[in-house]
């Protein structure tokens, strides 16, 4: 993000606010897939959770044991280290989807499907995570900005469309008339 001015949230006087002055914590969440590792490790918590349920809730479906307990660690271990170490998130929401599928048929159907969607939606969130992503800006900013760019008169920076020409300049190349198209 070198050269670039991140903008944080909506600052005091309801313009953004420059991550610069967020605090440390809101800067290390934008740093890195924050929802997609905190969903992809409370799935694998509430898998774990329900697999210490009541016998009369526990379905005991496909196999069980080391399997059962071993697919939802991992998934709280992956989650984890999406959160602390980001560098490697494509492996680690890859291996993150596929271990969140497999506790269907070892964890009480993925921990009644919960443990599961959300294992699963955090490693898609994680997936699609782009680190260096400039701010969005709004449909209604665009427009805003490109009629102000439109307007004659104004001053425009570098990058943005200046005023249309008039259309006896236009058909001016070199000093030779032409045809306006």
């Amino acid at each position: 993000m070198e050269g670039q001015e991140p903008v944080g949230g909506p600052g005091p006087s309801g313009g953004q606010q420059p991550v610069a002055e967020q605090d440390a914590f809101t800067r290390w969440v934008y740093g890195r897939p924050f929802f997609g590792g905190l969903w992809l490790t409370l799935g694998g918590a509430w898998i774990l959770l329900t697999m210490k349920a009541s016998v009369k809730v526990v379905l005991h479906i496909g196999m069980q044991g080391v399997a059962g307990y071993l697919l939802p660690t991992l998934m709280v271990l992956l989650g984890l280290l999406i959160l602390f170490s980001p560098d490697q998130r494509l492996f680690y929401s890859i291996t993150g989807v596929l271990i969140s599928m497999g506790t269907w048929v070892t964890s009480n159907l993925g921990g009644f499907m919960v443990g599961l969607l959300l294992g699963v939606a955090g490693s898609v969130l994680t997936f699609g995570w782009l680190p260096d992503q400039d701010p969005r800006v709004s449909r209604r900013e665009r427009r805003d900005q490109a009629r102000e760019a439109e307007r004659p008169g104004t001053d425009t920076g570098p990058g943005q469309p200046g005023p249309a020409p008039d259309t006896a300049q236009a058909g001016m190349v070199s000093g030779t008339p032409q045809a306006a198209q």
